[in-house]
C-alpha cells in the first residue's frame, strides 16, 4: 500500500489500514524512540503514543512530505517531550531531597538494551549511547537519524526541517563532541 492510499484509508478510520501502518512502521518508531530515550519501556510507551497521535491527527497530514518523514517528526517530538518530562522529575526529586524527604526512590540508570546491538558489544554500545545522549539536542537528533536509523542527509534534513548544510554541520559537531567524550572515557579507563 503506497503512502497516499494509506493516508486516505487512515483518514476514513479504516482499522486494517491502521494495523498495516503499525506493522510497517513499528520497528522504525520504536528504534528511533529508543535511540533518543535509551530505555526499552519508555520507547514502547512512546511508540504507542506516536501511533495514537497519528491515528488522531492523520487528517492534518497534507502530503507535503513523505509519510515516513511525518512519522519521524512525531516520534522525535514525543521522545524529546518524554526526555524533558523526565528531567523535570529528576530536578523535582533533587529539590525534594534537599528538603529532607527520605522516602524518595533513588533514580537508577537502566541496563542498556538496543535490538541492533550484539550481546558482546552491549557495554561499548551503552557507553556510545550515553555519549550520544549527552550531545546537544539537534546534534543528538541528527546523529541518531543518520547513524542509528541510516537516513540520508536529505532525509534527516526533511525530518528536522532544516538545510543539508545545517545537517552536515550538526553531524560534524556531533562527531567532534563524541570523539572528545569517548576519548575522555577510554583514557580514564587506562
Amino acid at each position: 500500500m503506497d503512502d497516499r492510499t494509506l493516508v486516505d484509508k487512515l483518514k476514513t478510520g479504516d482499522s486494517a489500514a491502521f494495523k498495516h501502518m503499525v506493522t510497517t512502521w513499528q520497528a522504525m518508531v520504536y528504534n528511533t524512540a529508543l535511540g533518543i530515550v535509551q530505555k526499552e519501556e519508555d520507547a514502547e510507551d512512546i511508540s504507542q503514543e506516536v501511533f495514537v497521535q497519528v491515528f488522531q491527527s492523520v487528517h492534518t497530514f497534507k502530503g507535503e512530505s513523505k509519510f515516513s518523514t511525518w512519522l519521524y517528526r512525531i516520534t522525535i517530538t514525543k521522545s524529546l517531550d518524554h526526555e524533558r518530562k523526565k528531567k523535570r522529575k529528576k530536578r523535582f526529586a533533587f529539590i525534594t531531597s534537599l528538603f529532607g524527604d527520605d522516602n524518595m526512590e533513588e533514580l537508577q540508570v537502566p541496563d542498556f538494551n538496543h535490538p541492533g546491538v550484539e550481546l558482546d558489544k552491549k557495554e561499548d554500545a551503552a557507553i556510545l549511547f550515553k555519549a550520544i545522549s549527552e550531545l546537544p539536542e539537534n546534534q543528538r537528533i541528527a546523529f541518531t537519524l543518520h547513524k542509528v536509523e541510516s537516513l540520508s542527509y536529505q532525509e534527516v534534513c526533511d525530518v528536522m526541517q532544516t538545510s543539508i548544510s545545517s545537517v552536515e554541520s550538526l553531524m560534524h559537531r556531533a562527531r567532534i563532541n563524541l570523539r572528545k567524550k569517548l576519548g575522555e572515557h577510554y583514557q580514564n579507563k587506562r
